[in-house]
């Protein structure tokens, strides 16, 4: 089984898209959450199958929301670097790298 590891900075990323979202339609934030469950479990079972994106790292699209997630792998741990919104700053996350 894999070890998932997240930037620190990816709480502060999910927060505010997901408060972003409540106050658009309420429970939409929630989707967004449940969303980002289902993708990380996929990308556990699967690490492998997502395209390379940039500098090693993989890039895993969400269907409902206009957001990737991008991930390394690294042995048995996988590590996320990034909820990125795929129309603002695209490469902010490369420092973080």
């Amino acid at each position: 089984m894999f070890e998932v590891t997240f930037h620190p900075d990816i709480a502060k990323e999910v927060k505010f898209s997901y408060n972003w979202y409540q106050n658009q339609a309420e429970g939409l934030g929630d989707d967004f959450l449940s969303e980002l469950e289902t993708a990380y479990q996929t990308i556990i079972q699967l690490p492998d199958t997502w395209p390379m994106f940039q500098k090693g790292f993989r890039r895993f699209l969400l269907r409902k929301f206009p957001f990737s997630i991008i991930y390394r792998l690294n042995g048995k741990t996988i590590f996320i670097v990034a909820i990125m919104h795929n129309s603002r700053k695209p490469n902010y996350w490369l420092k973080r790298a």
